[in-house]
């Protein structure tokens, strides 16, 4: 995997204290959200830790010796749930699920990706769908399991699929649209 590139703001110590002119801070949060989810999304990681994000090179930069405060941090975080892309896991707001795409873009991708590979009118497990060798090269591939049932339930709202359990386990089949 390639290493991932901060943008240039990341390196301009300015950016870790948030700005007190509306329109600058405006620029400077959506700044931050595009980075949220850059980072989330290159390193394939969906949830985040408030009490753990100050030490996350994210949330801290090292080289000029800058982090942004914890208040901050949590303003970056509301902004990121006014756009869709956060959700809270707990009421203590101490962690929550990072969204780089929609349930309903998951579920087409995947929707998408059924439909390629002759999966349509066929069971597949949750698992196989995010740790199986036919999804290694796919996008949704170690998808959180909590934002997979979301996506899918996406997919049964338009008649493309269902969720169904047997043996202990969880599935979808998916139907031609």
């Amino acid at each position: 995997m390639a290493a991932f590139e901060w943008p240039w703001q990341y390196n301009f110590p300015p950016f870790f204290t948030l700005q007190p002119n509306l329109e600058t801070r405006q620029k400077q949060l959506e700044a931050w959200c595009n980075l949220v989810l850059s980072y989330h999304k290159h390193n394939r990681v969906f949830s985040l830790d408030v009490t753990e994000a100050q030490s996350s090179p994210l949330f801290s930069n090292s080289q000029i010796d800058r982090k942004l405060t914890t208040d901050a941090v949590y303003i970056v975080l509301e902004e990121l749930r006014k756009k869709g892309n956060l959700e809270w896991s707990d009421k203590s707001r101490r962690r929550c699920v990072i969204m780089w795409r929609t349930p309903e873009e998951w579920g087409s991708l995947i929707y998408q990706w059924a439909s390629i590979n002759g999966m349509v009118n066929t069971v597949c497990t949750l698992y196989e769908l995010v740790s199986g060798d036919d999804t290694i090269k796919e996008e949704f591939h170690k998808l959180d399991m909590d934002l997979l049932r979301r996506a899918l339930k996406t997919l049964e709202a338009k008649r493309k699929a269902e969720l169904i359990s047997f043996d202990s386990n969880e599935g979808v089949k998916f139907f031609s649209s």
